[in-house]
């Protein structure tokens, strides 16, 4: 934890699978931190608050300390909580949870003086699932948002959101983090299944982010210290495939400008922007894992 980092932190989503990952990364860095989300996560013993987070009252006493047993205000937030896809309950119930959830942790947090947020876009934004074809590889921050979804609508939304919660306090820190499908070392048997048929995975440009690299890039999202609002496309520095980068852009999207020499499985999510802002690095890939 560098000396300008945020001490107590809630993660929103704890339970969730990414969620798990973040609460296990910042207690092992030196944060304290209090997990909140609708059930406590399977594998954690600490503390612990149950939260729905379309209700603001409850958001405000969860983040300001207001709970018994939970008496001491976090500094800075990092939220996670969502329906985490499109088509798992209907749309309206999606863009319903998730818009709310987002605007009472924005506007809880700002109201309580916490200047620091860290929270989950999405690699949707990016025009998932890809049958329109990227504008160019490897994608990046620079166009912009092509939500296909009411899952990917309402994350896009959040960006433009966090914009102008930064707008009308700009001492906010705001780190938004388009997660790529999120995975976990158990998950990594099925992947050489993939290179039967790229179609399988080109819906994000074969792309993946291990739980574990997902946390220390919310890790620097903390760590951040520049006001204002910034959102960086976070996944593996690889993709889940065995074959080359290059051949699968020929393949797949023969027509789709490729800006610069790939190298062998190249991530096809350009996280270029958060190594160079964030210090971002990824630590683990998929074949680490299998034989």
């Amino acid at each position: 934890m560098s000396s300008t980092s945020p001490r107590r932190v809630a993660v929103t989503g704890a339970s969730g699978k990414l969620g798990r990952h973040v609460v296990a990364h910042l207690a092992e860095h030196g944060y304290d931190v209090l997990a909140l989300d609708r059930v406590r996560p399977a594998d954690s013993s600490g503390p612990f608050v149950a939260v729905d987070l379309t209700d603001y009252g409850q958001v405000v006493e969860a983040l300001s300390g207001g709970v018994d047993e939970h008496p001491v205000a976090v500094d800075a937030v990092v939220h996670l909580a969502a329906v985490p896809a499109p088509g798992l309950t209907t749309n309206a119930a999606t863009f319903a949870n998730n818009s709310a959830a987002t605007y009472n942790v924005f506007a809880a947090a700002r109201a309580l003086g916490i200047r620091r947020i860290v929270w989950a876009s999405s690699e949707t934004v990016l025009g998932l699932p890809f049958e329109t074809p990227p504008p160019y590889v490897p994608v990046d921050e620079e166009y912009h948002p092509r939500p296909e979804s009411t899952y990917s609508l309402n994350k896009a939304l959040e960006e433009e959101m966090a914009r102008h919660f930064c707008r009308w306090d700009p001492e906010l820190v705001m780190v938004g983090l388009r997660f790529s499908n999120v995975m976990d070392p158990d998950d990594y048997a099925a992947f050489p299944s993939f290179d039967a048929d790229p179609a399988l995975r080109q819906w994000n440009l074969w792309g993946y982010i291990d739980g574990r690299d997902g946390a220390q890039a919310v890790r620097l999202g903390l760590e951040r210290t520049e006001p204002g609002c910034e959102v960086f496309v976070i996944a593996n520095a690889d993709t889940v495939m065995s074959r080359s980068s290059a051949d699968l852009m020929a393949e797949v999207f023969p027509g789709v400008e490729v800006r610069r020499e790939l190298g062998e499985h190249e991530t096809l999510l350009g996280i270029d922007k958060a190594r160079r802002l964030l210090g971002y690095q990824p630590a683990h890939s998929w074949r680490d894992h299998v034989d």
